[in-house]
């Protein structure tokens, strides 16, 4: 039997590679400043073109690098980082595996330009599909200025993958922003398509948020600073009527890697309960300082997901952290710091680190909380929550419907027949049923309909904004413009769809950098809302988009249809029941929702029957 089993040439397998290591324009801009913060850089320029299919560039001011780790730089596995297993325990830089430049340079043209402070000249290294094209000297500052052109212009599949300019944009300033935030005491400035998004002067953490995530942060934010022997935990958490509909701005650095952790989320959310509705999500910008030892930032290509030697006691370290900082800055009237009694037991936190280089104090409060009292209180007297959130009533009274269920209940019934013919209008003869305010049953000629009333009105709603397009809808001026602030991801995301929203009755007009003016909304728009309206399409457009193929206008009116329907849980008059249902069997398609979702199920009277004699 011949030899069937062969090793892969080094361009195929760089460019298998790439495709953990570098999957988007965005995941070049992180391994780039990533690598420019290892060199030591005070001052990093990202320069962008065509949402990086066409140009990233990062300049930076960094230590650069001789002739020969030019070119060594661009071999798989080549690092600076690791000498031994062991280091791997022991990773405080953002890059260690040696991966992003050789992926990188598989699958665009790659220019380095670099040179050292000790060197009178630099190097000049071209290489696209992993094939260096040439490598001479040239005159270039100290520090190193990275190239990539055309991204995947040898893999046409991959680049056909890629998304709209401003989604790729959108994760660009995500990387960008989690970079940015990181490192205050860094001067960052982003280039995009020749005018300057952000110019960052280097600064202190608060600085760095308010630039970063608006200045409608400002009065809001509130210092957390908790050091204990087992793990450090500092930056801001805003007040309650800063929260969000949205989870974009929530940060988690541990050593000054952003990280995505479902699990230390809940604990920040667990600390605003009572504080905040269900449907917000609390700001915050929370950096943990650990040893190294304690954590396992090598589970995944990314390094975005890490694993804790004991996740239980940081979830609670965070957690109190967060209650520790609203009660001492009179956010929460009264809040209890108690620890799980199975980990006030946990080796780690009764025994740390020898080796550790924060000691606690007398006024240490998470420790002495967690290993003595478990317990305190930072109030001297304990009030209702309740009263509480009268002095906090965010957007018109929480803007809560009472009783809201899931958006999304489907009508499940066995015994529909899926041949019958479509039901309209005339086919009803006697007055509709609404059960628990989520359902009507309407009588027919033949029988009954269950009809699920928010998916009913989905489908209306799709059909009336899809007609817009070629009749738009009128626009309800506002008396005075309302003014919106939004965070650099979501000002692209909506300059897109700009066009859209105005054939749908928003006029909206960008004012300045981060902010827009709300001009103009449908008539279905409540006065206050006009910003509420916004920032929850916003949400659902990025959300809810579990159909990846959507083109954006598309996307939009199902977003707009599904956020407007009628929710489950509104009573309906006999006149709205009737009238929903007139207009049901008037779209083109009433049997399902834009989602394919089935919006009502039949019964028969012969099907009625059997089901009472047989019960």
């Amino acid at each position: 039997m011949p030899d069937i089993i062969a090793l892969l040439p080094d361009n195929i397998a760089n460019q298998i590679a790439a495709g953990e290591v570098i999957q988007r324009p965005a995941s070049a801009v992180k391994e780039m400043l990533e690598n420019a913060i290892d060199a030591g850089a005070t001052n990093i320029h990202l320069i962008i073109k065509d949402a990086g299919k066409e140009l990233i560039q990062v300049i930076d001011n960094g230590k650069g690098m001789s002739i020969t780790d030019a070119r060594i730089c661009f071999e798989r596995h080549a690092t600076s980082k690791i000498k031994s297993i062991d280091d791997l325990f022991a990773i405080r830089t953002m890059g260690f595996r040696g991966e992003a430049l050789a992926s990188i340079a598989a699958v665009a043209q790659v220019e380095l330009k670099t040179k050292t402070a000790n060197d009178e000249v630099g190097t000049c290294i071209s290489i696209d599909n992993s094939i260096v094209r040439s490598q001479e000297i040239c005159q270039t500052e100290t520090g190193t200025n990275l190239s990539i052109k055309n991204l995947f212009f040898n893999i046409p599949a991959r680049r056909n993958f890629l998304k709209s300019n401003s989604v790729e944009m959108k994760h660009i300033i995500e990387e960008f922003t989690r970079v940015a935030m990181a490192y205050p005491e860094i001067a960052f400035r982003f280039t995009n398509n020749n005018t300057d998004q952000f110019n960052l002067e280097k600064g202190k953490i608060k600085q760095r948020i308010i630039a970063l995530l608006g200045n409608t942060l400002h009065t809001k934010l509130v210092p957390v600073d908790e050091p204990t022997d087992f793990v450090k935990i500092t930056g801001f958490v805003a007040t309650p009527d800063a929260a969000s509909k949205t989870r974009g701005n929530q940060f988690f650095f541990v050593n000054n890697r952003f990280i995505k952790s479902a699990y230390l989320n809940h604990a920040v959310t667990q600390a605003y309960r009572d504080l905040i509705s269900s449907n917000e999500f609390p700001v915050f910008v929370l950096f943990i300082e650990i040893e190294p030892k304690r954590v396992d930032i090598n589970v995944h290509p990314t390094k975005q997901e890490i694993k804790f030697e004991d996740d239980r006691i940081v979830y609670s370290f965070v957690n109190s952290a967060v209650k520790h900082a609203l009660s001492k800055y009179s956010i929460a009237p009264s809040l209890d710091f108690s620890l799980d009694s199975n980990i006030e037991q946990l080796t780690a936190v009764t025994q740390p680190l020898s080796n550790s280089t924060k000691e606690h104090t007398k006024g240490d409060f998470l420790f002495q909380s967690f290993t003595q009292t478990g317990q305190a209180h930072f109030l001297n007297k304990k009030e209702d929550l309740r009263n509480w959130k009268d002095m906090y009533k965010i957007q018109s009274e929480w803007n809560k419907s009472p009783g809201s269920l899931s958006d999304n209940l489907p009508i499940h019934n066995d015994l529909v027949e899926t041949e019958q013919p479509i039901i309209f209008k005339d086919d009803f003869k006697q007055e509709c049923i609404q059960i628990h305010n989520a359902y009507i049953i309407a009588s027919t000629k033949n029988g009954i309909l269950l009809i699920d009333q928010k998916l009913a009105h989905q489908r209306v709603l799709y059909e009336k904004f899809e007609k817009a397009n070629v009749a738009p809808v009128s626009i309800q001026k506002c008396l005075h413009p309302q003014k919106i602030e939004l965070q650099a991801a979501d000002v692209v995301l909506l300059q897109e769809i700009l066009p859209d929203l105005l054939n749908l009755g928003y006029e909206i007009d960008h004012f300045g950098k981060f902010t827009f003016l709300i001009q103009g909304v449908p008539a279905d728009v409540k006065m206050g809302n006009e910003v509420s309206s916004i920032e929850k399409i916003l949400d659902d457009f990025k959300h809810h988009n579990a159909e990846f193929k959507l083109d954006k206008r598309e996307h939009l009116l199902r977003t707009l249809s599904h956020q407007k329907s009628i929710a489950h849980g509104k009573k309906l008059s006999q006149e709205e029941m009737e009238n929903l249902i007139q207009e049901l069997f008037l779209c083109e398609q009433p049997q399902l929702t834009p989602g394919g979702k089935k919006i009502f199920a039949r019964l028969s009277s012969k099907e009625i029957e059997l089901l009472i004699h047989n019960a």
